[in-house]
């Protein structure tokens, strides 16, 4: 068996330059050279997971079948590849030092100090292998969050080195993703920034082996050259990451700039023919030409940070290629909709998806949103709080309980129609136990939900602790809101829906973690759908 190769990726200059969107790219196109790719996040903070994360704090929390909740990196990782991840893809600072203490507790050191090295970077080598050592994979791309130079990263910048030099050479390569950025005053793009970032992992003993340089304007062949001198990588190392429309256009500008050659070459691994990018292209040549236009409004209560929907945003981008349709996602914060304000809110749009979260802010106006929407037929998509907003909405108008309502929300209510799971009700510690990773879900015939599935056995991805209490359950159907979708094994109700409604659906888990670009989610398909044909009528 090939011995699995190992890149790394780390950043420079400032966060958020798209570390994640390179990886992804790169992996992309090395799987459609025909390599089997996986990309992992090492994530510097010391929270265990996301999980206990506001969405403020880190953007949104993804879910991944096997129950992690990881870094929202995950969700670009899947999308590109189409293959899932799993716990070993995404590991934190709190999570390597929590396994190091268990062990030092229970007397694995045989008495030794404890020490960041060797006894940290140990636990951290280890874990950047675990997947490469499965046998699935040919080249294993880890990410490592944050910025060469933080106080955080530093365990992480020792481990990569110290692996590259253990792997010996060939094995593994290190790309560095720096800013080159455009001073006006001057009119210039300025290359001082990446070398001394580059000069920082020097210091801790690594090589950059490729250079990749966001930028918003064209670098030039002299800029490159520097850069290739001062940098101490070669000149087809210096790749140009220019800023793109839709971050699914980076795999082939990554492509054009030949970033996957030069690792291939560098791994010395044969470099097999073009890579298969037809779907590809035809999924970024029906996004850029739509046929269609609709308004989406995005009900919740973390909008001003887009992260914190992002696989929400993404579902939209791979349902309207999907429907040759641009979706225009409007964000509406629900704290401050009311019966008021709803109709100037929703005039202009086609479709409304109330969105997950958790707490009891805004949640009234997340009712009164779904009030709006089934009262005047606009198309509804609930995701798992959004769910759950539709059977409170309809018990309280449709079968009169007024003070219907969620014990997430109100304790004391005396028709809790949403209530703690039961298997919560003994939990206290928050991280990593809520109902997490897939579940199955057996679909009704002759419903909405098994239309847009086609199928009667689904298997979801939950993240959640509290459901629809089925003692409401029978008065609910005899009202009209239909239970469509049941786990099998728990009879916990996943999909409810109304009949006689352009669209109207509610789900218990989120959909949105599934969606691919090479297979977008059947619900946001058929509800792009649904706002086209409505928007027509």
């Amino acid at each position: 068996m090939a011995q699995t190769k190992y890149i790394f990726v780390t950043g420079g200059v400032t966060s958020s330059l798209g570390k994640g969107i390179i990886a992804a790219s790169l992996a992309k196109l090395l799987q459609a050279r025909g390599y089997r790719t996986t990309i992992q996040k090492f994530d510097p903070y010391i929270n265990v997971d996301p999980g206990t994360l506001n969405p403020y704090e880190h953007g949104e929390c993804y879910v991944t079948d096997d129950g992690a909740e990881t870094d929202l990196d995950l969700g670009h990782y899947e999308r590109f590849l189409n293959v899932p991840t799993s716990q070993a893809n995404n590991v934190t600072t709190g999570r390597v030092y929590l396994s190091v203490i268990e062990k030092e507790r229970r007397g694995e050191f045989l008495g030794k100090t404890v020490q960041v090295v060797p006894h940290i970077t140990n636990e951290i080598k280890e874990r950047m292998q675990l997947l490469g050592n499965s046998g699935n994979f040919d080249i294993v791309i880890t990410e490592i969050g944050g910025t060469v130079g933080d106080i955080e990263s530093l365990p992480y910048i020792e481990s990569v080195r110290q692996l590259v030099w253990e792997l010996g050479e060939n094995n593994g390569l290190v790309i560095h993703l720096t800013l080159v950025p455009y001073l006006a005053a001057a009119g210039e793009l300025k290359t001082k920034p990446t070398q001394h970032s580059v000069k920082t992992l020097m210091e801790s003993g690594i090589k950059a082996d490729i250079l990749v340089c966001r930028t918003e304007h064209e670098l030039s062949e002299e800029l490159r050259n520097k850069l290739a001198l001062f940098c101490n990588v070669k000149r087809e190392a210096v790749i140009q990451s220019i800023d793109a429309s839709t971050i699914y256009e980076v795999p082939i500008l990554m492509l054009e700039e030949g970033l996957d050659v030069v690792a291939l070459k560098k791994l010395d691994f044969p470099i097999k023919s073009v890579p298969d990018l037809k779907s590809w292209n035809t999924f970024l040549r029906r996004l850029k030409n739509p046929k269609h236009t609709v308004n989406i409004g995005l009900v919740g209560k973390y909008v001003e940070l887009q992260d914190s929907y992002k696989s929400i945003l993404e579902a939209f981008i791979h349902a309207g290629a999907t429907n040759e349709t641009k979706v225009n996602v409007v964000s509406i914060h629900s704290e401050y909709l009311d019966a008021s304000n709803v109709n100037e809110k929703f005039k202009d749009l086609d479709g409304i998806l109330v969105a997950p979260g958790f707490g009891g802010r805004g949640i009234e106006g997340k009712i009164e949103t779904v009030r709006y929407v089934r009262e005047n037929n606009i198309p509804f998509l609930g995701i798992c709080l959004g769910m759950q907003m539709a059977v409170i909405e309809y018990s309280r108008t449709i079968l009169g309980l007024k003070d219907a309502n969620s014990t997430e929300m109100d304790e004391g209510t005396s028709n809790p129609v949403i209530d703690l799971m039961e298997e919560q009700k003994t939990i206290t510690d928050k991280g990593g136990t809520m109902r997490l990773g897939a579940w199955k879900c057996d679909i009704k015939e002759n419903t909405l939900a098994h239309k847009i599935y086609g199928k009667t056995s689904i298997l979801e991805r939950h993240r959640h602790r509290y459901e629809f209490n089925s003692d409401y359950l029978e008065a609910l159907e005899k009202a009209g809101l239909r239970a469509s979708g049941v786990n099998p094994d728990t009879g916990l109700v996943e999909i409810v829906e109304i009949e006689n409604h352009p669209f109207f659906i509610g789900v218990q888990y989120h959909p949105e973690y599934k969606s691919m670009v090479d297979n977008p989610h059947p619900l946001f398909v058929s509800f792009v759908a649904a706002t086209v044909k409505a928007k027509k009528k």
